[in-house]
């Protein structure tokens, strides 16, 4: 079990609320050093009544009060996982986040918390016992876990359903109050993008596993890490000219900020109503593929030729970068996934129905995109790019 440390007069506090009749869930070890009588007093009352101080919400709002949350993050170290700890940290969550990757990766998350709020574990997630320890101390457990591409070890089912599956599964055990599952917006058994359609038989696992699972669905997120403007702005080294299937005017997306979706989540932990709801993440407007591109290069300061482009030929450019031995800077897939309509579920809660409002991409797309401008327009100002037009289809 992690080790969480906690501040002596918190021991009191959680004395008291004992005594007092709070009720919590588990019992997670204690490690200040405090008086003798007290210590015992404290650990007996707490075990009898299995109660934690870290479920007990204490002081003002802030990184060094209570919030209550014990949460285990799952996919931390990734994009969308470092704005959801920041999150938590920042209204003093204590947060379990397990790893599998080098120590020094996940040094970054240290600062999001107070002292002894983050807790990291070393996570092996074909090990059904190393997931069942990271989730057993936690009443929150958000699975963010998620790949753009396969690698000989992982495949996409691996990622988006047994690991899904399995978390869900220990969470159900564990007796966890909430799952939050972030899936796809596009996750559709029938989508041409595989990663789309094993993203679509996980919702289906986890909702078998924990019925009362959340299921968040955002759009293609963009943010200083993104994989979304990023990496349309980076297709500028491979000629003057941007290739697009059929120069991006059959295709439509709704792009979400990363942080929305960062609020989104938390949110959906501090909403009651929301156990086994299905919500959709997405930013205020949609633009054609084509529109949304010829931005990007707007704001780069850069020429945009765009110039179409046949599924066969850009399948067979996406089958090079498959065989590097590095990260991939695009797939067959992901050139399948990036031209699919963003879908539109208008029964379905969204960030206005969480009290957030969606953060349009012209007010953010500096923060992404000053990095690949040239030296001479890299002060220049962002109402120098003409707005991309919303369409509303």
């Amino acid at each position: 079990r992690p080790s969480h440390c906690c501040w002596c007069p918190l021991s009191k506090m959680a004395a008291a609320l004992v005594l007092g009749g709070g009720v919590g869930r588990r019992v997670l070890p204690m490690s200040c050093v405090v008086s003798p009588g007290l210590s015992s007093a404290v650990s007996i009352l707490i075990q009898k009544r299995n109660i934690h101080h870290a479920v007990i919400p204490a002081g003002k709002s802030g990184r060094s009060s209570l919030s209550g949350i014990v949460a285990t993050v799952f996919g931390a170290s990734g994009f969308l996982g470092r704005y959801v700890v920041n999150r938590l940290g920042r209204i003093g969550s204590q947060v379990v986040i397990p790893y599998r990757c080098d120590p020094y990766d996940v040094n970054y998350l240290k600062p999001m918390g107070d002292l002894g709020q983050l807790t990291f574990l070393e996570w092996d997630p074909r090990d059904r016992d190393s997931t069942r320890q990271a989730v057993e101390c936690s009443n929150v457990v958000i699975n963010l876990v998620g790949k753009e591409w396969e690698t000989s070890n992982f495949k996409f089912e691996d990622v988006n359903v047994k690991i899904a599956q399995d978390i869900a599964l220990a969470s159900r055990e564990a007796g966890v109050e909430k799952l939050i599952h972030v899936s796809h917006l596009n996750a559709d058994m029938k989508s041409s993008s595989k990663l789309l359609r094993t993203k679509a038989v996980g919702e289906r696992v986890v909702r078998d596993e924990f019925p009362d699972s959340i299921i968040i669905k955002p759009s293609e997120i963009f943010g200083r890490e993104d994989r979304f403007l990023n990496y349309f702005s980076h297709m500028r080294w491979f000629g003057r000219a941007t290739p697009l299937i059929s120069r991006g005017m059959k295709t439509v997306k709704q792009p979400v900020y990363v942080v929305d979706v960062a609020k989104a989540i938390v949110s959906v932990i501090k909403e009651p109503d929301a156990i086994g709801k299905t919500y959709i993440i997405v930013g205020p407007h949609r633009y054609l593929l084509h529109d949304l591109v010829e931005y990007v290069y707007a704001v780069m300061h850069r020429p945009f030729i765009s110039y179409p482009l046949p599924r066969p030929l850009y399948h067979l450019a996406a089958r090079l970068f498959e065989m590097s031995p590095f990260d991939q800077w695009t797939s067959r897939d992901k050139v399948d996934r990036l031209h699919i309509t963003d879908m539109k579920y208008p029964d379905l809660p969204g960030l206005e129905d969480l009290g957030i409002n969606p953060t349009a991409m012209e007010l953010k797309a500096i923060e992404v995109l000053r990095r690949h401008r040239r030296y001479r327009w890299y002060d220049a100002e962002i109402d120098d790019a003409k707005p991309a037009t919303p369409v509303n289809y």
